[in-house]
C-alpha cells in the first residue's frame, strides 16, 4: 500500500473520493485486481477469482456520500468483509498520473506527447494538452481509438481537417473543460461523457470525440496492474464490467 500511495502521489491533489486503501482485509496478498468501479457485482467477480487486495477508480467512499455502513452499503462491505480482501480507490490520481493515467495513456495511443497541462482542480492539472507526431485525421483517431478502447465514438467532426493538438480529460469532462479547450485553441478534445455542447463546437470549429466514461477510464486501472505484476511478481487480473456510459 505504501507504495501505491508514494507512486500514485494519493496526497498531491484535493479529491470528492476518499483515495487510498478504504477497506483493510487480509495481510497476505497473492493476488491483486482493478476495475473502474466499486459495487456488490465488482465486489462479487473479484472473490470468486480469489482476489486479495481491489484496486478500484471509482472507490466506494466520497466525501459527500453518506459514510455509514447500512443498507445497500453493508452489502458491499460484508462482501469485502467475508472474503478479508481489501479496497483501494485511486480517483483523480490516477486520471492525472505523468505515466499511467488515463489521460497520458489515450495520448499515448495516438503517439502524442504531453505539451501543457489542461483541466484544473485547486490549481493542479487533472488532463493534459499533447502534441501527435503527424497530422492525422479525425477518422483515423475514431478508429484507433475504438479499437484500444473497445468503444464506439460519438464524434464532433466540426474543427480542422488536420489534427495535431489534442486535449484529454478521460471520464466526466464537463463545459467548463470543453471551453478551455476552445480557449486554448486545440484541434481536438477528447473526454468520456457526452454533452450538449454540439452548435458551440460547430460555431467555433472544434473537433470533439466522446468516448465513453466507462472506456476512458479503463486505461489507468489496467496500466497500473502491470506495474505491481513487474515490481512484486504477483498475480494480477482486470475486472472489465462494462456500463454502457
Amino acid at each position: 500500500m505504501k507504495f501505491l500511495d508514494e507512486y500514485l502521489k494519493i496526497n498531491d491533489i484535493e479529491d470528492s473520493s476518499w483515495n487510498g486503501l478504504q477497506f483493510e482485509g487480509k495481510e497476505n496478498v497473492q493476488k491483486i485486481a482493478s476495475a473502474v468501479d466499486a459495487g456488490i457485482e465488482t465486489f462479487e467477480r473479484a472473490s470468486s477469482s480469489n482476489t486479495d487486495f481491489l484496486i478500484v477508480h471509482h472507490g466506494h467512499f466520497w466525501k459527500n456520500g453518506n459514510p455509514s455502513i447500512n443498507e445497500n452499503s453493508k452489502k458491499r462491505i460484508d462482501i469485502l468483509y467475508r472474503n478479508g480482501m481489501s479496497l483501494y480507490a485511486a480517483h483523480l490520481p490516477l486520471d492525472r498520473h505523468r505515466e499511467i493515467g488515463n489521460n497520458v495513456l489515450i495520448l499515448k495511443m495516438l503517439n502524442a506527447k504531453i505539451k501543457s497541462e489542461f483541466v484544473f482542480s485547486k490549481d493542479k492539472n487533472i488532463g493534459w494538452i499533447g502534441k501527435t507526431n503527424k497530422l492525422m485525421t479525425m477518422q483515423e483517431i475514431e478508429k484507433i481509438i475504438n479499437n484500444k478502447l473497445n468503444t464506439k465514438c460519438v464524434c464532433l467532426s466540426f474543427g480542422p481537417k488536420k489534427v495535431r493538438s489534442v486535449a484529454v480529460c478521460s471520464g466526466g469532462g464537463n463545459y467548463d473543460d470543453f471551453f478551455e479547450a476552445l480557449e486554448k485553441r486545440v484541434d481536438l478534445y477528447i473526454t468520456g461523457d457526452t454533452s450538449e455542447i454540439y452548435h458551440t463546437a460547430k460555431d467555433y470549429g472544434i473537433n470533439v470525440i466522446f468516448a465513453g466514461h466507462h472506456s476512458t477510464e479503463t486505461v489507468g486501472v489496467k496500466m497500473l496492474l502491470e506495474v505491481l505484476k513487474r515490481r512484486f511478481k504477483i498475480k494480477t487480473e482486470f475486472i472489465n464490467i462494462k456500463t454502457g456510459l
